[in-house]
């Protein structure tokens, strides 16, 4: 039986210091951002009929680089979010920073507005590697960021890319190590790869060979295992696990506000299911805010295009909460994927085995 999951908001900030050559995501050097925010709490209040009474669950601040927002814009877009939903009690709020000078200087400012979870993209502790990677930060600014992190949040994560331009193992367990050291409760590690529409596809950097990068990934996770930071998703690392990514992994709602913002919808009256997007170019967001929909037609597979990513796997009974369906509706499809070795059960659970991680993309096929 299906039931309406927890609901949570992204929220997209579309604007950086400096695009990163790597990066595919919908953010912008420079532009007019005079009007944003009235935007942005306009945009939620064509959204509000989704809502349906529930309280928000988590709400994650993503871009782009937030953390560029002024006080008083954060202060705007907090006191407009509070007078139109309800929060959890427990709720979780996620900001994303750069370890830049500029930003350091405000996450007081940040916890104080309601901000209970930082999320800094580091990505490298290397010189040599930030450069490569067109940050403007460099290692000692990174290592203060998330020093002055800790003293701040009792929850914060650290971004880290491996499979670098010329890094060898040591290097990426060297980062590793440097970020483990600053104790945050969350490490997002990830491997770089080249994005259509981005700086290094057009001009693509000479990556290490994928025998070396499946050692650093393999050994990497060993490492943050050994020191208590449990993989809970394929790149995710937590000693507390970020509820706003479960909540989208578990196939759970979000509403998602901004330029070029994503959200995901079940509807209480019939219990279809609907995507919505946003307007993308900030100029044409903040003029017009134009909403497309869409049906989700196979809630199936979205369901274990999502719910597959996560390492303890998942509840049988969430299938049918989440999408309305039974499990005998995909039981061909389990069986395949139980045979290939992909998928096995344990008592009510699905999850996924070692080689299903290990092939995950061949896994998630299977339920097309």
């Amino acid at each position: 039986m299906l039931e309406l999951p927890p609901l949570s908001l992204y929220i997209h900030y579309p604007w950086c210091v400096k695009k990163c050559p790597y990066c595919d995501f919908n953010s912008h050097e420079g532009e007019d951002r005079d009007g944003y925010i009235s935007a942005l709490l306009a945009d939620l209040d064509n959204d509000l009929s989704y809502v349906q009474g529930r309280s928000i669950h988590s709400i994650f601040i993503g871009g782009g680089t937030p953390s560029l927002m002024t006080e008083q814009d954060l202060s705007q877009l907090f006191n407009g979010l509070k007078s139109r939903l309800i929060f959890d009690d427990n709720i979780e709020i996620t900001l994303e920073t750069n370890p830049g000078t500029f930003e350091i200087e405000k996450f007081k400012a940040f916890k104080e507005i309601g901000i209970n979870r930082l999320s800094v993209g580091v990505q490298s502790f290397n010189d040599k590697y930030l450069k490569s990677l067109g940050r403007i930060h460099n290692a000692q600014e990174a290592g203060k960021a998330c020093t002055q992190a800790a003293k701040i949040f009792d929850n914060f994560n650290i971004d880290l890319m491996y499979g670098l331009q010329g890094q060898s193992t040591n290097e990426c367990l060297a980062d590793l190590n440097q970020a483990i050291k600053l104790n945050p409760t969350h490490i997002s590690f990830y491997q770089l790869t080249i994005e259509p529409n981005t700086l290094f596809a057009k001009f693509p950097p000479i990556l290490p060979q994928e025998d070396n990068i499946y050692t650093m990934g393999e050994q990497g996770v060993k490492l943050l295992e050994q020191h208590g930071y449990t993989r809970y998703e394929v790149s995710a690392f937590g000693k507390k696990a970020s509820k706003h990514n479960i909540n989208y992994w578990e196939f759970g709602d979000y509403l998602g506000i901004g330029a070029g913002a994503h959200g995901k919808i079940t509807l209480a009256k019939d219990g279809s299911m609907i995507r919505t997007l946003k307007s993308k170019a900030p100029k044409e967001y903040i003029q017009n805010r134009k909403k497309t929909t869409e049906l989700i037609e196979n809630p199936a597979f979205e369901f274990m295009l999502n719910a597959l990513r996560l390492k303890q796997g998942f509840d049988k009974s969430l299938f049918s909460n989440r999408t309305g369906k039974s499990l005998s509706s995909i039981h061909d499809k389990l069986n395949k994927a139980k045979d290939l070795e992909l998928l096995k059960q344990r008592g009510s659970k699905l999850i996924p085995t070692q080689k299903g991680f290990n092939f995950l993309n061949d896994l998630q096929a299977l339920f097309l």
